[in-house]
């Protein structure tokens, strides 16, 4: 059986939009993802590791360790060996606390995570994992109380895609961009919806698979 590591924030814990309720495991993108592949030839456990509010590598001035690369070659460590890091950070980069940001710094961030990731204190013999960069779905119009954090973020965050591919592409890494599968909730323009985890997740399901077999 093969590990792999989701490294993330909310839209991937699982908060409902409009609420501080999470959904189940089965109905979170991840756990889409873990049971599509086990249907198929590829056994998997897919470890979540998402933290409400984290960004890439910034710090949040209300909550503490929302710095993604905090801690992250310690869990590298810890849930080796793995066969793959999926990354899909940045949505939280955008917040008002993070009035000059734009696509290219978060993108910066990513390839920050990505060296980390790759220089992480595994054991010896220890594969270091290929990592999945996946871009968020676009920040649309936030509504309700995400209004006022999110201000402006539709804007600050265009391009995202595209510079999270070009990372992709100069440091080695797969990518996938979650917008050509769904979009952000209708109710918050932030989180996913359940239909959209059970979109992303069999979308996602392809890709990785494809990733898996290469690697035998």
């Amino acid at each position: 059986m093969q590990q792999i590591l989701v490294y993330s924030d909310s839209l991937t814990w699982g908060i409902i939009p409009n609420t501080r309720s999470r959904l189940p495991f089965d109905q979170r993108w991840p756990g889409v993802l873990e049971n599509k592949l086990n249907e198929s030839s590829c056994k998997v456990r897919v470890i979540e590791d998402s933290l409400n509010g984290r960004r890439t590598v910034w710090e949040d001035p209300f909550k503490p360790g929302r710095n993604g690369l905090l801690g992250l070659a310690q869990r590298i460590e810890i849930n080796s060996p793995l066969a793959l890091v999926i990354l899909m950070l940045g949505t939280n980069d955008f917040q008002f606390s993070h009035p000059y940001h734009e696509a290219w710094s978060a993108a910066q961030g990513i390839a920050v995570l990505v060296s980390e990731i790759r220089k992480a204190p595994i054991e010896p013999g220890m594969p270091v994992p290929p990592i999945l960069i996946v871009c968020p779905p676009q920040i649309r119009s936030p509504k309700g109380v995400l209004a006022p954090k999110f201000r402006d973020a539709e804007q600050k965050s265009a391009g995202l895609a595209d510079a999270y591919r070009q990372v992709a592409t100069n440091l080695g890494c797969h990518f996938f961009d979650a917008e050509t599968a769904t979009s952000t909730s209708k109710i918050d323009g932030v989180h996913l919806d359940p239909e959209q985890h059970l979109l992303l997740g069999n979308a996602l399901a392809g890709v990785v698979r494809s990733i898996l077999v290469s690697l035998k």
